[in-house]
């Protein structure tokens, strides 16, 4: 019968099922470019119904329910009942299996893709849920979505998609033998995570988690170095409500504060001993201004200079406040190193848009907490010193880096620089003045600040609480998608 099989009355019909259908697909665009460039044929049906990759399609898409996906979503019984109908082939004719090859071949092309791009890129891109998520996830793109349906072996591509990673594989093993509803959740969110494409850290990284509010060094799996961190305090209850408020009546005192930590991908370049710290517009009109107001010796007491036109204020205790509003604070404020520094000694830089660093802190009482995000934003971390003894990496640049700090040198041979140092500063006959000392690792060093709930350590699954909401926002993104 099908030696019959006329391309240009297929074609007619493949077209009117095309428009019936499109609408529901993901990437419609790609899949009618895909088959405009071969002239409406059924590729896939014409190499794979015949060795049976459909019917292992289908056994993929029916347990898709493993990766935490609902079946339906690829329409899995729909194109089962095709394949059964084409196999019948009850036809009387040969124009009579158009519309079911037409229909069979669209909604395997659409299913192929949604699956393999979920598995391969997660359902949701993050960036588009998340307000502070700058890390920059790879997307499925038409040239990727074209190749994968002009494979030659379903098979083996299904095969290639499923996820490889070792976390991946320990939260679906703990969500297929997990019975609480709320424990399968956390381990889907997670799953979720672990299939977005995130940027090569390769083997040796830094990684900030800030639901477990730690900061863990990794070579390849091994770990160098683990310490607490402080990470950005949750922003308001009823946020966007009180944004809204704030974007009508413009007064600083409607806005409501943010201090969430931001999510991102980043190189470590360099070292700073003995910070000045450039104090932010949000926090010179939220903390500095009242406490000036308050205390006219506050800003000298705390070693921080007022800066007008860029010019140094000579005696900043005389301002007077009462002239100035704070939403229109002509000053800026740069408290100078010291010991008195919110940034304590060390300050670790790295490039980003949000103005976040690593750094020391003089308030050490914070990691004493069990929820530490209670910063302004950027990350303080337990340990600085050992941190910038991995960085810099040779005993020479540390003990430079240790006698800026007034700590003595590790390497005996040093002890000259540190003598030196310590001479000049007990010197009272001249002004010694602490500045900043730059320092540059042995080599920049990937940093990734992440978000991560649940995940395997030591054969076993941890899990932290949602400290920011972010899976609360994610489960409901995921609210089509999943079981």
């Amino acid at each position: 019968m099908y030696k019959d099989f006329d391309t240009v009355a297929y074609d007619s019909v493949f077209v009117h099922v095309m428009d019936s259908l499109s609408r529901s697909f993901v990437n419609p665009k790609t899949i009618k470019a895909f088959y405009s460039n071969f002239n409406s044929q059924p590729k896939l049906v014409s190499k794979f119904y015949i060795d049976g990759s459909l019917d292992s399609l289908g056994y993929y898409l029916q347990n898709s329910t493993v990766h935490g996906f609902n079946p339906k979503l690829f329409k899995t019984e729909e194109i089962k009942s095709l394949i059964e109908e084409l196999t019948a082939n009850k036809f009387k004719k040969v124009d009579e299996s158009y519309p079911v090859i037409a229909k069979l071949e669209l909604l395997t092309a659409n299913a192929y893709l949604n699956y393999t791009n979920y598995l391969r890129f997660g359902v949701v891109n993050p960036r588009n849920i998340f307000s502070r998520y700058y890390i920059k996830v790879k997307r499925p793109d038409s040239v990727g979505m074209m190749n994968l349906l002009a494979s030659d072996n379903l098979l083996d591509t299904l095969r290639a998609v499923q996820p490889k990673s070792e976390q991946y594989k320990a939260l679906q093993q703990a969500y297929l033998n997990a019975s609480g509803e709320d424990e399968k959740r956390i381990l889907l969110l997670n799953m979720e995570r672990f299939r977005w494409k995130m940027p090569e850290t390769g083997e040796n990284y830094v990684q900030v988690n800030i639901p477990d509010f730690k900061l863990t060094w990794f070579d390849k799996q091994d770990t160098v170095i683990s310490m607490k961190v402080c990470v950005g305090g949750k922003r308001e209850t009823g946020y966007e409500d009180k944004m809204k408020a704030f974007a009508k009546s413009g007064n600083l005192d409607d806005k409501p504060k943010n201090h969430e930590t931001p999510l991102l991908f980043s190189k470590i370049n360099s070292i700073q001993a003995n910070p000045i710290w450039n104090i932010p517009v949000s926090i010179a009109q939220s903390e500095i201004y009242w406490m000036a107001r308050k205390d006219p010796y506050y800003l000298s007491n705390s070693n921080i200079k007022v800066y007008y036109k860029d010019k140094l204020i000579g005696e900043p205790d005389t301002i007077n406040w009462n002239k100035y509003s704070r939403d229109k604070l002509p000053f800026k404020f740069k408290q100078g190193s010291g010991g008195g520094n919110a940034l304590g000694k060390f300050k670790f830089i790295f490039d980003n848009s949000s103005s976040i660093y690593l750094h020391d802190t003089n308030n050490k009482n914070g990691f004493n907490l069990t929820n530490r995000a209670i910063s302004h934003g950027c990350v303080r971390i337990e340990k600085p010193l050992e941190f910038a003894e991995k960085l810099v990496g040779d005993s020479y640049t540390y003990d430079k880096l240790r006698a800026e700090v007034d700590l003595p040198p590790i390497d005996s041979t040093h002890v000259k620089w540190y003598k030196k140092r310590m001479a000049a500063k007990a010197d009272t006959t001249k002004s010694f003045q602490l500045k900043p000392a730059w320092f540059g690792p042995k080599k920049a060093v990937p940093l990734i600040i992440t978000y991560i709930t649940a995940w395997s350590q030591n054969d076993k699954i941890e899990y932290r609480p949602d400290v920011y909401g972010m899976d609360e926002k994610l489960w409901v993104a995921m609210k089509k998608f999943r079981l």
